[in-house]
C-alpha cells in the first residue's frame, strides 16, 4: 500500500512539473551552401546556421517577444 502511495505521489509531482513546460522555439536556418532558408526547432544538420529567431510559429512569421 505504501509503494502505491509513493508511486502516485511521484506521478502527481512529475505531471505538475510538466504542466509549466513551454514549447520549444522555432528558428530560421540558413544553408551554408545554397541560398535556402528553413524553419525548424532544431538544426537541420551540418551545413546549416541560425539565421533569425526565436519565433512562436512553425512558419517563422511571429517573432517571440523578448
Amino acid at each position: 500500500m505504501r509503494a502505491a502511495k509513493t508511486t502516485f505521489a511521484w506521478m502527481l509531482l512529475l505531471s505538475a512539473a510538466s504542466a509549466f513546460a513551454a514549447p520549444a522555439a522555432w528558428y530560421q536556418w540558413r544553408s551554408k551552401l545554397e541560398p535556402v532558408l528553413v524553419c525548424s526547432q532544431t538544426s537541420p544538420g551540418e551545413g546549416w546556421e541560425k539565421s533569425r529567431g526565436p519565433y512562436l510559429d512553425a512558419r517563422c512569421e511571429k517573432l517571440k517577444p523578448q
